[in-house]
Order: structure tokens, then sequence, then C-alpha cells
């Protein structure tokens, strides 16, 4: 029986269990978009490439395409980013998000923009890293694989009249950040100093960001995980359990 094999970089966004022994895989590709594969015998301890798919981490595979699933039938692991992650909550917590976001976003894409899996290489990257605060980290990917996606909130001006002064409410319903006179009943309040935190991390201005408070980051995780709930019409398994860091 002949097979259509390929080859792809790929990172592992998450796994459950299939049978006994064997592992769904969801990976984002670089190349083909969201692959969902059978791992076979992964869950066994003769497995050669278990440890290799751990949630975060970047491989190179072979997998024969299948009907429903594909099959695994090379990993090669090319970084590491499961273990440094989870061994730090808020970074662990932080990539849970980002990599929900990642699964809902190319899931229903038969041809994904390739700007996904680079932004999801970046996010991960940077937390196995220890680069820029977790918290920011997950705020920063929403904000920028959401516009990515098509969905770009407005962050300097108000979404509906374009007013710049009194812009202290964010509605997702509403387009992003709206002025006293344009707001709606259901909004965020936002001072200006969170308004332009969500602005630097929509830039990728991690020097700017980093000079944050607690409060402004907290809200800012807050208007970034409405914006995407609020487009991907469902709400994140993983934001409740987002861990805010220290100062």
């Amino acid at each position: 029986m002949a097979f259509h094999t390929y080859r792809d970089e790929a990172i592992v966004l998450h796994s459950y269990k299939l049978g006994e022994a064997d592992r769904i895989i969801v990976m984002l590709g670089r190349n083909r978009g969201q692959i969902r594969a059978v791992a076979k015998g992964v869950r066994r301890p003769t497995s050669k490439f278990g440890s290799r798919l751990g949630p975060f981490n970047r491989v190179e595979l072979q997998a024969h395409h299948g009907r429903n699933l594909d099959t695994l039938t090379q990993v090669e692991l090319r970084s590491g980013y499961a273990d440094p992650i989870s061994a730090n909550y808020e970074a662990f917590t932080a990539a849970k998000v980002v990599a929900e976001v990642a699964a809902a976003l190319t899931e229903a894409e038969p041809e994904t923009d390739s700007r996904h899996y680079q932004l999801l290489h970046g996010a991960l990257a940077a937390l196995a890293k220890g680069v820029h605060p977790p918290e920011l980290v997950a705020s920063s990917y929403q904000l920028r694989a959401m516009s990515v996606a098509g969905w770009t909130p407005a962050l300097a001006n108000c979404a509906l009249c374009g007013s710049s002064t009194n812009v202290t409410f964010f509605a997702a319903d509403q387009g992003g950040f709206v002025c006293r006179n344009c707001v709606a009943a259901a909004a965020l309040p936002a001072t200006d100093e969170v308004r332009r935190l969500c602005y630097q991390l929509y830039q990728g201005d991690w020097q700017s960001a980093v000079q944050s408070g607690l409060e402004e980051r907290a809200n800012a995780a807050k208007i970034a995980a409405a914006w995407t709930q609020w487009h991907l019409e469902r709400r994140l398994r993983s934001i409740p359990f987002l861990k805010m860091g220290e100062n």
C-alpha cells in the first residue's frame, strides 16, 4: 500500500491519549498548518520519541498522510522548550494560553498563514529563555496573532469616532478602545497607561512594555483575553490559570 509521506518543522500544542499506548499529537507546522497525527506506542517506556513530543517543543517530523489522522514515523527534537517552560509556573501558564490560542486560530484553516508559526515560535522561545515577563508574552502573542487572523483592535484612538482623548474603555464588541462618548454598557475600564501598554505589546516594543506595573499588566491581560475570546466565540480554558508575575 502506498503512503503519501511528508516532512515539516512543527511545534507541539497539546496531545491526548488514544487506546492503551498511543497519543494523538496536535502540532502547528511551519508549512502545513495544524497537524493532527498519531504517535504509535509513544506512552510505552521504550518509545523512541516520547519525550520529544512534549508540549511546546519544536520538532522536525516525518509522517504518513491519513484520511482523518496522520501517522508519525520520525521525530527529531530541534528546540526543547518543554522542560524550561514547565519548570517555571508563570511561564507554563502563559505557554498554555499561547498554545490554546494557536490551536483555536489554526484548527479550521487548511493553509495557515506562516506568520502564525513565527509568532508561536517567538513566544515559546521567549518563555523558555525568560527574556520577557510571561504575562506580557501571553498578552502580546494574543494581540498579534489575532491581528494576523484579521482582527486588529483599535489601540491608539477610539474605534468608533477616532478621538484620541478620554479613550478610557475597551469593548471587544465595539472594535477595541473607545472614548467616554461612545462607550456602551459592557466595557472594561482602562487607563491611558493600560492603553499604551497594549499598543506597546502589539508593536513588540519590549523596552517600553517591561517598564509597566503589575496592575497595568493584569488589565492588559484582561483586554487581550476579552478580544481573543470575543472573536473566537469561545472561552479559553487556560486564561483563568494565567499567573501574573512580580515587578
